[in-house]
């Protein structure tokens, strides 16, 4: 009788934890819906630039200098890491095309992406889980404006767009970083560091990057505010939501980046084909 009880309480509780994720994915895909819609509003609308360009500043250009240092590293690591390898094989002036197709088509996003999400996820996940606690946020739909509109729209228009550009910044530090390593510190030909990353990295290679920069954008926004405005009550809510925020970015992010990897891998394949196989 006991060992019944147990079972049954068993497939209670699987069935409850089944039913509470299927609505939480409901949930937040209809947030994500109705973000998209009122951000699609929110662009076409002048008097809600101002609220844009606020956090255009708060997101994109507070972030420059820690996105630049995260890509100037990364260029550096590489040359490190990679050098022994290359020069072992005598291809040492080669070490460019790996650093820089590495960094302009997968480090340099993904990395500036994850501090992103760190740095400007954080914040508004903190920011609206703040205003949701202290009830602004209903104070604002108490006064006929839609919340989404007014506190999530601006934000994740101004991701959409910095994203990007703050993944070209990333990208441009991790090459100077990576040659300040490989020429004068490990005194490799300039002119063949050049010339050999020229040819390796193509015009598509740095597209794709910059591409990435959109999805991860809205994934930040998207994650971020959803988890604001749905924070538990009190600091330990408001914390924990902070924390939720940055590692479901950081999922998506990834599967993101792997799903746009089989995509833009597969168009490459269809438009320049005996590219692929040389």
């Amino acid at each position: 009788m006991a060992e019944n009880e147990q079972k049954l309480t068993m497939i209670e509780q699987f069935g409850a934890g089944f039913i509470k994720a299927v609505s939480n994915t409901g949930r937040f895909a209809r947030f994500q819906f109705d973000s998209l819609l009122a951000s699609v509003a929110a662009f076409f609308t002048p008097r809600t630039y101002s609220l844009i360009w606020n956090q255009m500043l708060a997101i994109g250009v507070r972030s420059v200098p820690v996105v630049m240092i995260t890509g100037a590293f990364v260029g550096m690591v590489l040359a490190i890491q990679a050098y022994d390898q290359l020069a072992g094989l005598g291809i040492e002036e080669h070490l460019g095309v790996l650093i820089n197709l590495s960094v302009v088509k997968e480090l340099g996003p993904v990395l500036a992406a994850v501090m992103l999400a760190g740095r400007v996820g954080g914040a508004l996940t903190a920011e609206l889980g703040t205003m949701n606690v202290t009830e602004q946020i209903l104070a604002v739909r108490s006064m006929g404006t839609d919340p989404i509109k007014y506190l999530v729209a601006p934000r994740m228009i101004a991701c959409l767009l910095l994203t990007p550009v703050l993944i070209i910044y990333a990208d441009f530090l991790g090459i100077i970083g990576g040659y300040l390593i490989s020429v004068p510190y490990l005194e490799i030909n300039s002119r063949a560091y050049w010339n050999f990353s020229a040819g390796g990295v193509e015009l598509w290679d740095i597209t794709i990057g910059i591409a990435k920069g959109f999805f991860f954008g809205a994934a930040i926004a998207g994650v971020s505010c959803y988890k604001g405005f749905h924070c538990r009550e009190g600091a330990e809510g408001v914390g924990q939501a902070c924390t939720e925020g940055f590692v479901g970015s950081f999922i998506i992010i990834l599967a993101i980046d792997f799903v746009l990897v089989v995509v833009f891998k597969a168009i490459y394949a269809s438009l320049w084909p005996v590219k692929l196989l040389l």
